[in-house]
């Protein structure tokens, strides 16, 4: 378990280690005729929320390409990949000179990822794709997620995309498919993911050892919303007392108690808290759009337009926040203050 890597959460498998997936047989088994058919697309846009194991189907659907570089004699089904396996160990450990895993770089003064994947990460892609051009084999480029690019580093991407080299294949992933260049997308086949249904999430978890009594359980699987990195925050995390803490806020009538507001926004500023900083900020942006999804099937109109533009407001401070790095506090007040004013109860 690599539990080193930057990024990845306490409890969790590296995508690229993770030997099972859990709810998505359709998906594989279309991912594996298509390849099989010839005709697949050089382009696969793998889009559904976060943590739901996106990642884990591409890199699995490496995997297989990897281990049967034609078409014409690869099954029709994957098998799970054998980490004991040349290819396997390979693929683990990022050594693959045919497939390339494009995330958000680490900061080497910080040692912590950065905001964003910018273009010296796409041009790692040129080099790579013209470093194997003459062996022959697939090249693959994971791009994990695709919401990260910066401008400069999407239009790089859409480039390449424009232009695939012979035996290219990108696999996009994306949490918000909206907010991707279309011209991006219309270059993309698109493969939807639902969030994994109760029993598979509970199955997921059970293979990364997370055991809870029934109790618990049952109000860990309703929270997380199919998703294992948001049951890992739940619960390694301290997530469910970020949860209660922001729900209470906003149940109250008018502005927030300043003590409160305050408490909590103590605990999400301070050091190493990146990581339940943005389950919050996921978390309230969940919060809003729900309400508003409420007001509109109720026929309330106007309340729905003022939290469609709520989210859009707060979605636009977070990305400023992080993108200018500034007062992590202040920026909590501020969204619990619009959140608890504007309506979104």
């Amino acid at each position: 378990m690599s539990t080193e890597q930057p990024g990845l959460l306490d409890g969790a498998v590296a995508p690229s280690e993770q030997t099972r997936l859990f709810g998505h047989a359709a998906a594989e088994a279309f991912l594996a005729q298509s390849y099989r058919s010839g005709k697949g697309h050089h382009a696969i846009l793998i889009e559904g929320p976060e943590g739901i194991g996106k990642a884990t189907l591409a890199f699995r659907f490496a995997h297989h390409i990897l281990l049967h570089p034609d078409p014409q004699t690869a099954p029709e089904t994957m098998a799970d990949p054998d980490p004991a396996s040349p290819l396997g160990r390979q693929i683990a450990s990022g050594a693959s000179h045919n497939l390339l895993h494009l995330s958000r770089p680490v900061d080497e003064k910080t040692g912590k990822m950065r905001q964003a994947i910018t273009i010296d990460e796409v041009r790692r892609a040129g080099k790579f794709f013209a470093q194997t051009s003459g062996t022959g084999n697939w090249r693959i480029v994971i791009v994990d997620p695709a919401d990260d690019l910066n401008r400069n580093a999407a239009n790089a991407i859409l480039k390449i995309l424009e232009e695939p080299p012979r035996n290219a294949m990108f696999l996009v992933l994306t949490h918000a498919p909206g907010k991707l260049l279309p011209t991006i997308r219309s270059r993309c086949l698109p493969l939807s993911l639902a969030p994994l249904s109760e029993p598979d999430l509970s199955k997921a978890l059970g293979s990364l050892g997370v055991s809870l009594p029934a109790a618990q359980a049952e109000r860990l699987l309703q929270a997380a919303g199919g998703s294992v990195a948001t049951a890992l925050k739940l619960i390694n995390y301290g997530g469910f007392d970020i949860l209660e803490a922001f729900h209470a806020i906003v149940a109250q009538a008018g502005e927030a108690p300043r003590k409160d507001v305050h408490k909590l926004a103590d605990v999400l500023a301070a050091k190493d808290s990146d990581t339940l900083y943005d389950f919050f900020c996921g978390q309230v942006s969940d919060h809003v759009v729900a309400a508003a999804r409420a007001a509109a099937l109720v026929g309330d109109i106007a309340a729905a337009e003022r939290l469609a533009r709520l989210s859009s407001a707060l979605a636009e401070k977070i990305g400023i926040a992080a993108g200018y790095n500034l007062d992590r506090k202040q920026t909590v007040i501020e969204i619990l203050d619009a959140v608890a004013t504007q309506g979104g109860r």
